[in-house]
């Protein structure tokens, strides 16, 4: 719940805030542009471009982070995965365009931010575990928990039986959790009742 929130709140400062004000302030600048003297060549020239460049930064970084897993796992992995997502992509589209169901958008927003924390620990238990290999980091191994500890955790979600790994995981889920409930007790500061 805590990621939910702080997710939603960056999401919607950074994202919808920024990168699409700015497209929607470049698109009225063109549509009142046409009602001058713009021709309408150039005004469907000049939204093509706008809505290529947004369509390209998304695409960019969909391309980048599915070679990475292609070079990792192979087409085959890849592959399966993008046709899983468009298949679920549809399913949320046609519930939502076609059928016009109001979907829970609050609870698929809790279960994203979920995820993300997920990834978050992950990713930052095998970067450790890297840094490890390349010999930046010291490895401290705690002997106690490898017996206990099973293979598939270290290749599903990057818990090594180390001292340095689990210490970055859990630094890394209390600068989350611990920014969300600082951003509750400053709201709650900001919003006091005027009596």
């Amino acid at each position: 719940m805590a990621i939910n929130h702080v997710m939603n709140w960056f999401f919607h400062k950074v994202y919808w805030g920024g990168w699409i004000r700015l497209h929607n302030r470049r698109k009225n600048e063109l549509w009142g542009q046409s009602a001058s003297s713009t021709t309408s060549t150039r005004l469907l020239w000049g939204l093509g471009l706008l809505g290529f460049s947004s369509l390209y930064r998304e695409g960019f970084e969909v391309v980048l982070f599915l070679q990475t897993y292609y070079l990792q796992l192979g087409g085959y992995i890849v592959l399966t995965g993008a046709v899983l997502g468009l298949i679920l992509t549809a399913i949320v589209a046609i519930l939502s365009f076609i059928a016009h169901r109001r979907l829970p958008y609050r609870q698929m927003l809790i279960a994203t931010g979920i995820l993300l924390g997920v990834v978050l620990l992950v990713m930052v238990g095998e970067q450790a575990q890297e840094m490890q290999q390349a010999g930046w980091i010291h490895t401290t191994n705690i002997a106690w928990l490898t017996p206990h500890l099973p293979d598939w955790m270290g290749v599903w979600f990057s818990v090594f039986p180390t001292v340095e790994t689990l210490l970055a995981q859990l630094i890394a889920a209390v600068v989350v959790v611990g920014s969300y409930f600082l951003y509750r007790h400053i709201s709650h500061e900001t919003m006091e009742p005027i009596n």
